[in-house]
């Protein structure tokens, strides 16, 4: 499964123009911003990982925490 939700990712930032993945892209990425800047973050890897685990439960919707 999560080799599956890597592809997709990949697949949504190569063709913006894909209507599947857009609205999961961007709320991940309005979310993942909002950490990173408000300065909780303390290494550049928990921020690339916030925004794989919201991209992964907004396009599944299931929480990734029940890895």
């Amino acid at each position: 499964m999560e080799e599956d939700i890597g592809k997709r990712l990949v697949q949504a930032i190569k063709d913006p123009n894909n209507l599947d993945s857009r609205e999961s892209i961007a709320k991940a990425m309005e979310i993942t911003k909002a950490y990173a800047s408000s300065g909780s973050a303390t290494h550049f890897s928990t921020v690339t990982k916030l925004f794989y685990d919201l991209f992964e439960m907004f396009e599944t919707g299931r929480d990734p925490r029940s890895k």
